[in-house]
């Protein structure tokens, strides 16, 4: 829930720190950039550490994040605050998802994994509406001190209950590919969320993607030439997970820029309260959670193909419908889009992870789960900053002294750009995925 809680909540921290919203959404991209470099490590962690220590850990370093945050005095301590609680919840979304993988058949995975939605897919949406709730008759501080209760509550649970399911073995980190990956992603996301603030050609832009490629290329070369690498990369072989990985990677940028501007809009444009801004949210975050478990079992019996139409066309026709808003827009209006949005991606985040592993077993697993996730989670980062750069960019070039209808452009504008990347899904889902049944073994871990 932490990774886009404060989406709703950064017009009042943009406010009470005297940042600029292209900083500010750094709260969000930022947070998801250091989780998708954590999880490769993850990767790693997962063979090296027994199970139960491993979640112990994670919790330690939310709850710390937590803590800095909720006494952060100054902007800087609370982006802190927030990357330390990254880092534990890459670990846990990494280890919670191996772990499911590994103990059910794959007849079973589907609606187990639908049950795992409502905290990896689902919660992220439910997010916003619950810190709008809290944020106008508490302080937005609130939600990291709920945050610290809960990593408490989880460690005491944890200590009686967890249970160490994953094999462990004696390994070497793979530290210079550690490095590439972390300064790659790095790269990407600062290139795309300068686009706001400094011109396209500009070595602010144009010098982290530069080093983004460089070093981006380099792991890959690394990764398909050494015995252990630290994210297997033999993977992409099979074509499932290809599909799964381009669709999950286009989702998420889509699912965290429409999460951080949508309130924004509501807040500047029509100067709702944050708790307004919730209750529109709302129907669509109970509509997720009630969903999410429901697709996975949709997608034990019919497979992949109908839930991904379905989700595909529902976020289209949303996100179209929300390219063209305006001063006037009705809030039941905002209410039904958004709830339309959120019902497609029930159909389609949970089912995807579930089918991309369709192909593989053993070890394979628990890579394609580091890639995939990694992937979609750098892919968020990136959507965030380019989805606000866009809408200030247009903004700031707006009709002067009209604020508001500069903004509304600027949100239109960004909708525009995602319905355009849902086109492109919407292209993948009907040519290249199809439901397929498991098999035995397709992609093992380090075959050339």
């Amino acid at each position: 829930m932490l990774q886009t809680a404060l989406t709703t909540a950064l017009p009042d921290i943009i406010k009470e720190f005297h940042v600029t919203a292209n900083a500010g959404q750094w709260l969000t991209s930022g947070f998801s950039l250091a989780m998708g470099i954590m999880i490769p490590a993850t990767a790693f962690l997962i063979k090296r550490l027994p199970t139960k220590v491993l979640f112990i850990t994670s919790m330690l370093l939310f709850g710390g994040g937590s803590l800095l945050a909720a006494i952060a005095p100054i902007f800087p301590i609370l982006l802190a605050g927030r990357i330390i609680q990254s880092l534990g919840t890459g670990i846990l979304l990494s280890l919670t998802q191996v772990v499911i993988l590994t103990i059910y058949p794959p007849e079973k995975q589907g609606g187990v994994m639908g049950i795992y939605g409502l905290a990896a897919s689902a919660a992220p949406i439910i997010a916003p509406t619950i810190t709008g709730l809290l944020i106008d008759y508490m302080s937005w501080r609130i939600i990291f001190w709920t945050g610290l209760v809960v990593a408490v509550a989880d460690i005491l649970l944890a200590l009686v209950v967890v249970k160490n399911v994953l094999p462990t073995e004696k390994l070497r980190f793979d530290w210079p590919s550690f490095l590439l990956i972390s300064a790659a992603f790095t790269g990407t996301t600062l290139g795309f969320g300068n686009l706001g603030t400094a011109p396209f050609m500009s070595l602010g832009i144009v010098g982290p993607l530069l080093v983004a490629v460089v070093t981006g290329a380099a792991f890959v070369y690394r990764g398909l030439h050494i015995d252990k690498p630290l994210l297997d990369l033999h993977v992409f072989k099979d074509q499932v997970f290809r599909t799964a990985v381009i669709l999950s990677v286009l989702m998420y940028a889509v699912l965290m820029a429409v999460s951080t501007i949508f309130p924004i809009y509501v807040q500047t444009v029509h100067h709702l309260s944050a708790t307004m801004s919730g209750l529109i949210m709302m129907p669509g975050a109970l509509i997720m959670a009630v969903m999410s478990p429901i697709t996975g079992r949709l997608y034990d019996r019919f497979g992949i193909r109908p839930l991904a139409i379905v989700g595909v066309l529902l976020v289209l026709v949303s996100t179209v419908g929300t390219s063209f808003l305006s001063v006037g827009t009705s809030v039941l209006y905002l209410t039904v889009t958004w709830a339309m949005r959120s019902a497609g991606l029930s159909f389609l985040m949970m089912p995807i992870v579930t089918w991309s592993v369709t192909q593989l077993s053993g070890g394979a697993i628990a890579s394609a789960s580091a890639v995939l996730t990694t992937l979609r989670t750098v892919a968020g980062a990136v959507g965030a900053s380019v989805g606000v750069a866009l809408m200030s960019f247009v903004a700031n070039r707006g009709v002067t002294g009209h604020t508001v209808v500069a903004t509304a452009g600027g949100v239109n504008a960004a909708f525009i750009m995602m319905a355009g990347i849902v086109t492109v899904m919407a292209v993948i889902v009907f040519l290249k995925v199809r439901s397929t049944k498991p098999t035995v073994q397709v992609v093992e871990e380090g075959t050339k």
